[in-house]
This record gives structure tokens, C-alpha cells and sequence, in this order.
């Protein structure tokens, strides 16, 4: 039985459709049928069904499905063992926050190279909501986002690392204009700059206004930390990040933090993976050196 028929399977199942397992794979759609045709005749059984215009996963592609999880799962610590026990190998998934990413993770990828030249690291900026979604579902080994997301349940082994504090910041002319977000009840022609809805620290600052009656013009969505940080220079609006993401704009005088009532605000980072995962060499040197460059 060809592996890559297994691991084609598997994909379906985690992107929800053989359209989205082609563009996560590269194949073309005509191989990923083909692959679950071959899997199908080889195990005679059928694996998924059509259902209107969408294919369902079967009764046996369900009970399938953990099987072919375990035996991948085998194959992955296979291709780590070596005689030489101390050599790091193999593949390893790790989503990480955006701003951890730009900001705090650069030491530990430096070390991670040094002593695993022979990983092949898939690093990946992501939504801390998603990380733990992949977590969960078991598409990433190891997810570093911010503990503030909650929803771990049972299935998640999540160690912090970090508390930070937040910051309200604008540039030093915004600031002197508009220098109050603590009165009550003010409408303030302000864009506020954030990433996406789920962003952690967006959510923070929005049930503080919300708390505050204090409504603002609009809201632009990026998703890049420092593009969001030059528009804030540039006068266009306000924001709201980790302390750690603005302080050195800070100093240069190139953003002013503003007052607000949040002042015991704070998010936490961490580290996560899923406790069913097989923890490998790798994954677990990755995690030792979150912990050690942040203990």
C-alpha cells in the first residue's frame, strides 16, 4: 500500500474537501481522486460518497481515518530514528502568533538550526484561534499563541512562558489631538488599525470601548504587525499591541502610548501540542528551547 494514498486520505479529512487537500498537497485534482481510487480497490471498501455536489466521508472512511493516523504517525517516528540517537531529523509544524513570531521567537529558531540543521522546520504566522484548531485536529505538532484563546479541553498539553502587558499607541500628533480614552461616552474620528476579528488582543481593546461607550470611526483589518505599526505612524490611526511590539517605537519617539483603564491587561504565550502527538526528538527540543530562552 502506498503511503502517500494514506497521507492523501488523511488531508481530505483535515481540509474538508478534495479541492483543498489538492492546493495543501500540489496535486491536481485528478490525482487526489485517483489516489482515493487506488485506496479504495486496495482496501475494498468505499471511502467516500457523493452527497449533492459535496463527497462524505463514509462509515468506513470514519472508522479508517484514526488507523491511518497511527500508522503516518509510525511512519514520521521511523524517519526520526537513527543510531545515533542525539541527530535531530524528520519534519516538524509549528504555528506561531504573529507578533511572537516578529518578535520573540527569532533566538529560539536560531538555536533550533543550530542543533537540528537536519529538521525540515514548516514554520507558519497564524491566528492563535487556528493554531489551537490545529492543534486539536492534530495538522501542527507544536503551536506557540497566546493562552488567552482558552478552549484547550482534555486533549492539549499547554505550558506558558510569558505575560505581557498591552499598549494603546498613536503617533505623538494623534496623541496630542486626541490624548483621552478613558471619559466615557466620546466618539472619537479615529480608525482603529487591528488584525482580523479573532485577533486576541482586538478583542481586548473592542469590549474595553464597548465597556467605555467610546466608539470609534472605523476599523481597518491587516494582517501584517509591521504594516500596521507604519500606518499608526503615519497618522492614520490608533492601535493596540503587546508592549514588546511597539516599545523600541516607542523610544524613538515614533509612537506615544495613550492612557487607558486597561492597565491590568495582559496576555500570556505559550507553548502547546497535542497530548495524543508522539512527542519526537525535534518537537521536543523546540519546546525545551522555548522554555530555557524564556525561563
Amino acid at each position: 500500500m502506498d503511503l502517500k494514498y494514506l497521507q492523501t486520505f488523511k488531508t481530505i479529512i483535515e481540509e474538508g474537501g478534495f479541492t483543498k487537500a489538492a492546493e495543501k498537497l500540489n496535486y491536481t485534482q485528478s490525482t487526489i481522486t485517483f489516489q482515493v481510487g487506488q485506496l479504495e480497490q486496495e482496501l475494498s471498501v468505499k471511502l467516500f460518497e457523493r452527497m449533492g455536489r459535496r463527497m462524505q466521508l463514509t462509515k468506513a472512511g470514519e472508522q479508517l481515518y484514526p488507523y491511518v493516523t497511527d500508522v503516518l504517525t509510525s511512519v514520521e517516528r521511523l524517519n526520526c530514528f537513527e543510531n545515533d540517537l542525539s541527530e535531530y531529523k524528520g519534519i516538524l509544524r509549528v504555528g506561531v502568533g504573529e507578533t511572537l513570531l516578529c518578535y520573540k521567537m527569532s533566538p529560539v529558531l536560531k538555536k533550533f538550526h543550530d542543533l537540528a540543521p537536519n529538521t525540515r522546520l514548516f514554520l507558519q504566522s497564524m491566528n492563535c484561534y487556528d493554531i489551537r484548531n490545529e492543534l486539536l485536529d492534530g495538522t501542527l505538532d507544536l503551536g506557540v499563541f497566546y493562552e488567552n484563546v482558552g478552549g484547550f479541553g482534555d486533549n492539549l498539553t499547554v505550558s506558558t512562558f510569558g505575560n505581557y502587558p498591552m499598549s494603546l499607541v498613536a503617533s505623538p500628533d494623534i496623541k496630542r489631538e486626541y490624548p483621552d480614552f478613558i471619559t466615557p461616552g466620546q466618539t472619537l474620528p479615529l480608525p482603529f488599525i487591528i488584525n482580523e476579528p479573532t485577533c486576541v488582543f482586538r478583542q481586548i481593546f473592542e469590549q474595553y470601548l464597548q465597556r467605555k461607550s467610546i466608539v470609534l470611526d472605523h476599523t481597518i483589518e491587516l494582517w501584517s504587525i509591521p504594516t500596521i505599526k507604519n500606518l499608526v505612524k503615519s497618522s492614520v490611526g490608533i492601535s493596540y499591541l503587546p508592549t514588546f511590539a511597539v516599545e523600541e517605537d516607542v523610544k524613538r519617539g515614533e509612537l506615544a502610548e495613550i492612557k487607558t483603564e486597561l492597565t491590568d491587561a495582559r496576555i500570556s504565550a505559550a507553548c502547546g501540542y497535542n497530548r495524543k502527538k508522539w512527542i519526537s526528538p525535534a518537537m521536543e527540543l523546540f519546546a525545551r528551547l522555548i522554555k530555557d530562552t524564556f525561563s
